[in-house]
């Protein structure tokens, strides 16, 4: 399913749905960030994506950056709420979901950096890197927030 991002965007159309979603932004010992290109819109972006029924935010964190990278990590730090009405989703589906995500920190325990459907690559990268990758803004928003030591940001 293909999905367009609007950021404070008039022309973005009215949401239809409010998902909570979490992110886990892991660091390791080098100081690198782990970051998925996300095969739907060619970014770069944080590991994370809805919750399901049954889990936890941080739980949810957890899976979803397994899932997306291959990478295994645990939580060490809450980053903070993000939930920015002028960041709409629209997907091709239909639905159109305006952001809400709980984004943590963390650290790898296990695995190595894989693609897979929904990552055409993951990688480590130094955030001295940062410029040189498309990252929505959204993404360095929360990079932003955690660099400079600004959380958890409530927001």
């Amino acid at each position: 399913m293909g999905r367009t991002e609007y950021y404070y965007d008039p022309a973005a159309p009215a949401p239809n749905s409010l998902v909570p979603a979490s992110n886990l932004l892991i660091v390791n010992e080098s100081g690198q960030i782990l970051l998925i290109k996300r095969s739907d819109t060619g970014q770069w972006a944080i590991p994370g994506g809805k919750q399901e029924f049954g889990e936890s935010a941080a739980e949810c964190a957890i899976r979803e950056a397994e899932e997306e990278s291959g990478v295994k990590a645990e939580i060490t730090a809450f980053l903070g709420v993000y939930s920015n009405p002028n960041h709409i989703v629209a997907y091709t589906d239909g639905e159109t979901r305006q952001q809400y995500e709980a984004a943590y920190i963390g650290r790898p325990v296990a695995g190595t950096p894989t693609i897979n459907d929904e990552a055409d690559d993951v990688r480590w990268v130094h955030p001295d890197d940062f410029s040189s990758y498309d990252i929505h803004p959204s993404m360095l928003e929360q990079l932003g927030h955690y660099l400079a030591g600004d959380y958890p940001h409530l927001g």
